[in-house]
């Protein structure tokens, strides 16, 4: 159900408060598209929202798709669970978004964190998926010992988190997160990372941690494309190829050189690639 809609404003489309029933209140961009375009679902990464990851793509993508881009749990104005974050969660939040919608089938296009999201929805819910775009992201992200104690150390917060009062929760933001974060951030982004829920986040990176799609990644029997960044230091180029191999149907293949930050740091050549991946699965899709 619909809640609440608020209209485009300030180069963002319109929004709207979507309950999804047992499950809770969260927030979702659309952009209409022209009558009858396809749908695609834009899934964004970790400690971001749909328009911190996003706000380069909506235009551009809603001139030929009607497009979709939710807040996953726990970041900007997505759901607040009680119980601890699951990706397979955000998978399954995403279908029952679409049903929000009217939405019988669509294509997950995820980014980073949104690309294990989006690998998930294939997944659980493969007679509604027409296809996946996946870009800067990868079947697994930690097989170092480094890596590990990395992902080990989130979940200690996270779970240290959930024991802590809500004002030691907010200072520990202040003091460890936004500080980082927003030196470099407009206002309005930096706002939006302000919102997210501290616990939730860091069960998200420890989630992360563990998530690895190898076991099953070759059963998807979905039409695929991939974005790799070249350049980036968050999820190896290495491990990105690895992706786009493991996919069981040829997958499309573009290849960016710039960072994890790529859909805004280097839009003129992303966004482009981005467009060209949705239209080439969405030919598949329909020949297939």
């Amino acid at each position: 159900m619909i809640h609440r809609t608020h209209p485009a404003r300030g180069g963002f489309p319109q929004g709207h408060e979507v309950e999804l029933i047992g499950r809770g209140r969260t927030f979702v961009r659309e952009v209409a598209g022209p009558r009858g375009a396809p749908t695609i679902v834009l899934l964004h990464g970790w400690t971001a929202t749909a328009d911190l990851n996003w706000f380069t793509c909506f235009e551009p993508l809603g001139k030929h798709f009607r497009v979709l881009a939710p807040d996953h749990r726990g970041h900007g104005r997505g759901l607040r669970p009680a119980k601890g974050f699951r990706l397979e969660d955000c998978a399954d939040d995403v279908a029952a978004i679409a049903d929000v919608f009217g939405v019988g089938t669509f294509i997950p296009v995820g980014y980073s964190m949104g690309g294990a999201i989006a690998q998930l929805v294939a997944q659980r819910h493969e007679q509604r998926v027409r296809g996946l775009v996946l870009a800067a992201t990868a079947g697994y992200y930690s097989s170092s010992r480094d890596e590990r104690l990395n992902f080990l150390g989130l979940t200690g917060l996270a779970r240290l988190s959930r024991l802590t009062t809500a004002q030691a929760r907010s200072w520990v933001t202040e003091q460890i997160y936004l500080q980082r974060k927003t030196q470099s951030l407009a206002d309005w982004a930096a706002r939006q990372i302000a919102s997210h829920d501290w616990r939730h986040i860091l069960e998200a990176g420890s989630a992360i941690g563990d998530f690895d799609s190898r076991p099953w990644l070759n059963q998807l029997q979905v039409p695929g494309a991939m974005i790799i960044t070249t350049h980036d230091k968050v999820v190896s180029p290495r491990r990105q190829e690895e992706l786009a191999a493991s996919l069981a149907l040829p997958t499309v293949t573009h290849r960016v050189d710039a960072g994890h930050d790529a859909v805004f740091a280097a839009r003129d050549k992303f966004v482009p690639l981005l467009l060209d991946a949705c239209q080439q699965v969405t030919r598949r899709s329909v020949a297939a």
